[in-house]
């Protein structure tokens, strides 16, 4: 496969050119120095990692830094992915789903209290990583012996949470799309039934919950606009003064700027925020 090159590159050059490289879909991106290398988005490169090459994707085209962190060194494009490249790509594909299958029969022999979900191998195949989650600590010692004995690897045991485990395996949320942890989001920010309630959305867990049990990451979108929103309205169950009658805030309609209000002779009105001028 022909190697593209812009002009030549010399330490000379003011700036340096970085470009951001996924090793999953959705995943953390990395910058790495890309030399002279001409790269466009979505094409493959093989790159110089902590754990030797890696395979990843190009997610960021390259773009000048004008300048480096100090005490911070960029690793580079080792090159541009190539026929031989992909093929041992899908080996190791062949290598992660058999090195699966093996480990769940040694997990289902030895019983263990743990639930495998994923299994990732290094460019070169010399380290296997496999991923779990587990109520607590497992001792899976001689699992690892046999997996060492099975594949001539090193092995490595990585405990997540539940979280990661559905952005890593994907799947389709209950609006239909793809989970957002598994399409987009590249951390994960913190997500509170708070929210829930800014929004007037049901509590029911069953409803605002997502694939992995936990709060839906999409509470976290619209918080700051409905926080924004609700500026100046009076709380839920506050006593106010409407038309010359005393009356209870009852329900709020954030988005029309209007509340429901119960006067004291049991009839309900509703009228727009601006429209309140005594609180008691």
């Amino acid at each position: 496969m022909p190697v593209k090159y812009i002009r030549s590159y010399t330490e000379s050059d003011h700036m340096k050119k970085v470009v951001g490289i996924r090793f999953k879909p959705a995943g953390k991106i990395y910058h790495f120095d890309c030399g002279a290398f001409v790269l466009e988005q979505g094409e493959n490169v093989i790159v110089e990692t902590e754990k030797g090459l890696g395979f990843g994707t190009v997610a960021l085209p390259p773009a000048p830094m004008e300048k480096m962190p100090r005490g911070k060194t960029l690793k580079k494009v080792f090159r541009i992915a190539s026929k031989n490249d992909h093929r041992r790509r899908e080996k190791n594909i062949g290598l992660e789903s058999r090195a699966y299958k093996f480990c769940q029969r040694c997990i289902k022999q030895s019983r263990l209290k743990m639930n495998l979900f994923s299994v990732e191998s290094t460019f070169d195949a010399s380290r296997l990583t496999f991923f779990f989650t587990a109520d607590g600590r497992v001792d899976f010692r001689e699992l690892v012996k046999n997996l060492v004995k099975e594949f001539r690897a090193r092995i490595e045991m990585r405990q997540v949470g539940i979280r990661n485990q559905a952005k890593m395996c994907g799947g389709i949320g209950r609006c239909g799309r793809e989970i957002c942890c598994s399409a987009f989001i590249e951390k994960f920010d913190p997500v509170s039934i708070k929210m829930a309630k800014q929004q007037g959305l049901s509590l029911n867990p069953t409803k605002i919950s997502g694939q992995c049990g936990r709060l839906m990451c999409c509470l976290t979108y619209e918080n700051k606009t409905y926080v924004k929103l609700r500026e100046g309205f009076p709380k839920l169950g506050k006593n106010i003064h409407v038309r010359g009658e005393k009356g209870k805030v009852i329900r709020h309609n954030v988005l029309d700027r209007r509340i429901s209000v119960r006067l004291e002779s049991g009839s309900e009105i509703e009228l727009g925020v601006e429209e309140i001028t005594v609180k008691i």
